[in-house]
């Protein structure tokens, strides 16, 4: 299987530094981090680990959910999956990952409510990142619009 790889280059302390993260693998882009935009309310522009991790997590899951449902023989899928990462102080010092709110609204062919939340919960379950993740509270929440 392959191998992805990413980079930092970072200048200064934690305070007062900036950095650049790289999706060196794809060639995608490089984004700005710094740590005052990661822990206040407003990115303004700037990126953090945080909505990285919810990027991966939701294409993730996406992807996932499509597999199970292909399976399940159903068609014509269609998926919104949003993933919101919590930051916030860790009792032992620091800062953790609160929790992660999963949200996929998705309908397909052949398939009803019951079976798209079920197919859904599994592919959390046994999403790569999911899994990566088994520290952090997880929660999801379904929306099935029939096809």
């Amino acid at each position: 299987m392959p191998v992805r790889v990413a980079t930092t280059a970072w200048q200064g302390g934690l305070h007062d530094g900036a950095g650049t993260t790289s999706a060196s693998s794809s060639g995608v882009g490089s984004f700005p981090v710094s740590f005052p935009r990661r822990a206040a309310d407003s990115a303004e522009g700037v990126t953090s680990p945080e909505e990285l991790i919810a990027m991966a997590h939701s294409a993730c899951l996406a992807m996932q959910l499509s597999a199970l449902i292909s399976e399940h023989g159903a068609t014509s899928v269609q998926l919104d999956v949003t993933a919101e990462v919590a930051l916030g102080p860790d009792p032992a010092g620091g800062f953790r990952l609160m929790g992660i709110d999963l949200a996929v609204t998705g309908s397909a062919a052949g398939l009803d409510a019951g079976a798209f939340a079920e197919l859904t919960e599994t592919a959390k379950r046994i999403c790569p990142v999911s899994k990566a993740l088994t520290g952090v509270e997880i929660s999801l929440a379904t929306t099935f619009v029939p096809a």
